[in-house]
């Protein structure tokens, strides 16, 4: 039987602390595997790259719709050699943490024996039914981290969706860290969230899933759960967080540290890619307020669908031009698997406009262009892309509507989900502010904005990113939010009536002293600061930590920064000091006692003010 650590013993240290216990190795180049062909649509609507025009004409219009590309592997039940071709992927992308490989593995509706899906970097295993329960693996999804020497903290940029389980041995193992979603998955079994071994972990995000058995974190410092149903959650560290999942544990934090929200105030799913009559279409999920459990509950879910053809479906190598002509013609974007260079911002103008990536598409703005910008207009859907930022300083790196953006989007919100933005790691890159929003009502759920603490081009200067998240717009809600390590604020929240669910931070563990981080008359940038003019503000289970590596005895004034009135909230609050490398004074404002020495004990504070 596998030992089972101590449920009260926290992970003490974090990824960069063992970085230089694995050699990271590099990707592979992408060569063509021996794979079923990607699917296509039918041949009504191809792909057409644009043609030339003549000089002052238009150019051609495109067409939406055609293959995936040769990184799309589809499978169905007959079809022969799928663990060969599955583990041939994972040869490829396990240890690839900054490679260029991307990957998305499809699984047509039918019902699959003695599989397990090991999932490597950059790498997506999707169901293709309306519902999870239209596809079932008899086996496993498996993300554990030998390439690493059991530690499970760099696990990052993988996921899991729209497929049910029967885990061979009863339960399935999803050992990751940031940017891993486990999305609209039915777990006939149990969830084990640790790496065998049960080394240090660091995730995650669940959501839209039923889990029959019981999930065990063991050694995961914080977790996400919305809109799920469990069997049961065994342990916990420092953070887990739950909202309308059926099964949670009781409010308890800190002691267990359970922070549990009967249901989540607005949420609408991630759009998913399924087969209907043999072609592909994409269900746009509808929104649900005050949600609890499943959306998929009673088979197919609510919404609405649009076939493959409404699409225009984009390759590595089109031109952000293109991109941006076919947005202007009224089709949606769908991102194959692999990297985009942009040498202009993506413009999404139309309202319920679609952008979907595929096997985490990434997208690298040249020249120090913004990657992309929305209009105020309502209902766009972003979802599953990764921004890398270039090695020109561009001023941000996603805009979700412009400066001073005003309409109403209540009823139809603009939805960014897995949307992932990293500086530096895989190489050199720049960008003063990361993701700014600026229209009302945004739902952002499930994102990991990321100053690179590991890989190519990190260093306090070279992979310069002062500030990740800015929230200008009003009542915007956020699930999920992961933001780390940048040079000033990690987060700022300058719109009314805001609210987040769920924060997971670390402070830049490369600050060469304590004048570089020096803010006016304070000690360090607040990871999450409310605006001093913000009245109404609320947020559930955020967590700060540090780990001054290069200065240890840096002090930071506190975690959260916020105005002093009733109407700004805070409940369960914590900050930790990684091994007393840097300490914290306070939690949130004067408020909370100080980390303490080298104990990794978390200081929290339960309600605030």
């Amino acid at each position: 039987m596998p030992h089972t650590p101590p449920t009260d013993t926290p992970a003490v240290r974090r990824r960069s602390v063992l970085a230089a216990a694995a050699t990271a190795a590099a990707a592979p180049a992408v060569t063509a595997l021996t794979a079923a062909p990607a699917a296509a649509t039918p041949p009504a609507a191809p792909v057409a790259a644009p043609a030339a025009a003549a000089p002052g004409s238009r150019p051609r219009a495109l067409r939406g719709g055609g293959d995936l590309g040769p990184n799309v592997l589809v499978f169905d039940p007959s079809t022969p050699d799928i663990q060969a071709r599955l583990d041939e992927v994972f040869r490829r992308q396990e240890s690839a943490q900054f490679g260029a490989g991307r990957y998305a593995l499809l699984f047509k509706p039918g019902v699959y024996h003695g599989l397990n899906a090991q999932l490597g970097f950059y790498t997506s295993v999707t169901g293709l039914g309306l519902s999870p329960d239209d596809t079932t693996i008899n086996g496993d999804v498996t993300v554990d981290a030998g390439w690493f020497g059991g530690n499970a903290t760099q696990n990052f940029w993988r996921s899991a969706e729209n497929l049910a389980l029967v885990p061979v041995s009863g339960t399935n193992r999803w050992a990751v860290a940031q940017a891993a979603p486990f999305r609209r998955m039915h777990v006939h079994g149990g969830l084990d969230l640790a790496p065998s071994g049960y080394g240090w972990a660091s995730g995650g995000y669940i959501a839209d899933s039923r889990i029959e058995g019981g999930i065990g974190p063991y050694s995961q410092q914080q977790w996400y759960t919305r809109d799920s149903a469990i069997g049961g959650w065994l342990n916990g560290v420092w953070n887990m967080v739950f909202s309308g999942v059926e099964g949670a544990p009781a409010q308890s934090f800190p002691a267990p540290p359970y922070t549990t929200l009967d249901t989540t105030p607005v949420s609408r799913e991630k759009p998913f890619l399924y087969v209907d009559g043999g072609g592909f279409r994409v269900f746009l999920p509808a929104k649900r307020t005050n949600a609890r459990g499943v959306s998929w509950g009673n088979g197919t879910p609510r919404g609405s669908s649009l076939p493959l053809s409404r699409f225009y479906v984009a390759k590595p190598g089109v031109s952000a031009a293109t991109l941006n002509q076919a947005l202007a013609q009224g089709l949606d974007l769908l991102l194959t698997p692999g990297v985009y260079h942009l040498d202009q911002p993506i413009r999404v103008t139309r309202a319920d406009t679609v952008v979907l990536g595929l096997g985490y598409a990434t997208l690298i703005p040249d020249n120090g262009v913004t990657a992309l910008k929305v209009a105020d207009v309502d209902g766009v859907r972003l979802a599953g892309f990764l921004i890398d930022a270039g090695p020109v300083n561009s001023p941000t790196l996603l805009e979700v509507g412009p400066p001073g953006a005003s309409r109403d989007h209540s009823a139809n919100p603009t939805t960014v989900q897995d949307v992932f933005v990293r500086i530096g790691g895989a190489g050199a890159g720049r960008a003063t502010t990361s993701m700014v929003i600026n229209n009302r009502h945004t739902i952002v759920d499930h994102t990991w904005v990321w100053r690179a603490d590991h890989g190519e081009g990190v260093g306090w200067e070279t992979n310069r990113a002062d500030y990740g998240v800015v929230v200008n717009g009003h009542d915007v809600l956020a699930t999920g939010l992961f933001v780390e390590h940048f040079n000033k604020y990690d987060v700022q929240w300058y719109g009314q009536r805001g609210r987040t669910i769920f924060f997971q931070n670390e402070k830049a563990y490369d600050a060469p002293n304590q004048a570089a981080i020096q803010n006016g008359p304070v000690r360090g940038y607040a990871a999450y600061k409310v605006g001093d003019e913000v009245t109404a503000h609320e947020g559930w289970g955020l967590g700060s930590y540090c780990y001054y590596n290069a200065d240890p005895t840096i002090v930071q004034h506190h975690g959260f920064a916020a105005p002093n009135t009733p109407g700004v909230k805070f409940h369960d609050l914590l900050v930790v000091s990684l091994g007393g490398n840097g300490q914290y004074e306070h939690v949130v404002n004067d408020t909370g006692a100080p980390t303490s020495g080298t104990s990794t004990v978390p200081s929290t504070v339960v309600s605030y003010p």
